[in-house]
């Protein structure tokens, strides 16, 4: 279990007792203000609790939703615009308007780490938004699986999202073209 410093203080009572687990080994800190009560946890689970407003979007979406096989090299991460930087080199940052970040967040549950993204049916759309600025083979990949899952998406769902956006026509008639 991922702990803040403040829920550390909370559960042992002073930072004397805090340094005292972590001598006696009950204890491990993982980053600046994180501590984990288990010797081993994967990023993702320190990023998540680390950010715990921020939802995975673009490359690391795709990803944890098995729509490609590559790795994203960061973290991509998606805040309010009214939130603060997140000075992380793991991690790429994009600001939305506050209706644009809420649409579509979900929980992800992904080998035993909880995290939150945005759903497929959003994904795609960010997919068909940002396609001139992705390499040719990874968008293809990309669209080949949501070609291989088109029956289980909710395209009620996709045309609200698309509704958010100044050009929601011409993103529906390319995901058409593109996936129906």
């Amino acid at each position: 279990m991922l702990l803040t410093y403040q829920e550390c203080l909370d559960r042992y009572g002073s930072d004397y007792q805090l340094k005292k687990e972590i001598r006696n080994g009950n204890l491990f800190r993982k980053e600046k203000g994180i501590y984990s009560t288990a010797r081993n946890t994967s990023e993702i689970d320190i990023i998540m609790r680390k950010y715990p407003k921020a939802v995975c979007t673009s490359k690391s979406a795709f990803f944890y939703h098995s729509l490609t096989d590559v790795i994203p090299d960061h973290y991509y991460l998606a805040t309010r615009r009214s939130d603060t930087r997140i000075k992380d080199p793991r991690v790429v940052q994009s600001f939305l308007k506050d209706d644009l970040y809420e649409a579509g967040i979900m929980e992800l549950q992904y080998n035993n780490s909880n995290i939150r993204i945005y759903d497929r049916e959003r994904m795609l759309i960010e997919l068909i938004r940002f396609r001139s600025k992705m390499p040719m083979d990874y968008y293809k990949e990309i669209i080949q699986n949501y070609r291989k899952l088109s029956y289980e998406l909710d395209f009620g769902l996709v045309e609200d999202y698309a509704a958010l956006f100044k050009n929601g026509t011409t993103l529906m008639n390319m995901i058409q073209m593109e996936v129906l």
